[in-house]
This record gives structure tokens, sequence and C-alpha cells, in this order.
């Protein structure tokens, strides 16, 4: 009887230390795998940023009014994905015309377009959202003219 009461507090026992093995396993494991989960995501968030580094070319006329760019962004609207582009602007001149967009793809084709009023005044620089339409979803290889 004796034997007994000692295997079955040994049993206890080293049930209780495997299950808090067990645990402190899966907790380093789930650690491990948040981190590396997160760095997966940190990446292809750069992956994404790097994918959307489009060519933009403003034309010779626009240029001459002083305008340049910056960063551009590219986001969604409610309906549409990746639709709307965002240029930030860079003012050495100023500007009060419209301006059109235009997304043209790698192999040479226009599939975007929209036009609007750019005013901007010397020493300033902001956004500006050009929206196209839901069906424009703006690949981040493509070519986008600003005349």
């Amino acid at each position: 009887m004796r034997y007994f009461i000692i295997l079955l507090a040994l049993t206890t026992v080293s049930c209780d230390w495997a299950k808090q093995k067990t645990k402190q396993s899966v907790n380093k494991t789930g650690e491990v795998v948040g981190k590396a989960g997160s760095e997966f995501v940190n990446g292809v968030a750069k992956g994404v940023e790097k994918t959307f580094d489009s060519q933009i070319e403003i034309s010779s006329d626009l240029k001459a009014h002083g305008l340049k760019t910056g960063k551009v962004l590219i986001s969604s609207s409610d309906s549409a994905t990746d639709n709307i582009l965002t240029p930030y602007f860079i003012f050495d001149g100023n500007i009060d015309q419209p301006v059109t967009i235009k997304v043209i793809s790698e192999d040479g084709l226009e599939y975007g377009r929209v036009t609007q009023q750019l005013t901007g005044k010397k020493g300033e620089a902001h956004y500006v959202d050009f929206v196209f339409e839901k069906r424009t979803n703006i690949d981040g290889r493509s070519k986008i003219t600003v005349e």
C-alpha cells in the first residue's frame, strides 16, 4: 500500500510537471510563431510598399511650372481595390490648372485616366487624391503620367 501511495504521488507530481512543461513549451512556441509572424507581416508590408514604387512622369509643361512629386500612395476606396492614387506634390511655382493622370500597364496600354483641378502656391507641398473608377486597380508596376 505504501508503494502504491508513493507511486500515486510520483505520478501526480510528474503529471503536473509534464503539464507545466507542456504549457511552457506551448507558450514559447507561440512566442516564436508570433515573432516570426510579425516579421513576415513586416516583410510583406515592405514588399508591398516597394512594389508600389511606380514610375511617375510629369509633363515638361508642369515641370516648367515647378511641379515635382515626392512619395506616391496607392489605396482603396470602399467599393474597389487600389483605385486611389495619392501623390505628394511639391510646388516650386504657382499652379492652378486641370491635370490629367493616366495609368499605363507594363505592356504600354492605358487603363485608367482621371482629370481634376490642381492648385498649389510656390513653397507649398501636399497630398492630392485622384480617385479612379472602381475597375481601375492600379498595379505597382504601372507607369503613371501627370499631364
